[in-house]
């Protein structure tokens, strides 16, 4: 089980970001994910494991002008 914006999540063997962003439909193009505090960058989403018991937080970006 891990936690996604303080919410559970059932977690699996060789979760990544990206299937965490895949399971919550998380499709807003400019996020920041955080695993246990530390940043994720956005190239590593399809490889970046997510171990079992983490926090994961996913912000959404906004710009405007």
């Amino acid at each position: 089980m891990i936690q996604v914006n303080g919410e559970p999540m059932d977690w699996h063997e060789g979760m990544t970001v990206r299937d965490v962003l895949r399971k919550r439909n998380y499709i807003f193009r400019m996020l920041i994910v955080r695993i246990d505090g530390s940043l994720i960058r956005k190239k590593d989403f399809d490889t970046a494991l997510v171990p079992d018991g983490a926090s994961v937080d996913v912000i959404h970006l906004i710009s405007g002008g």
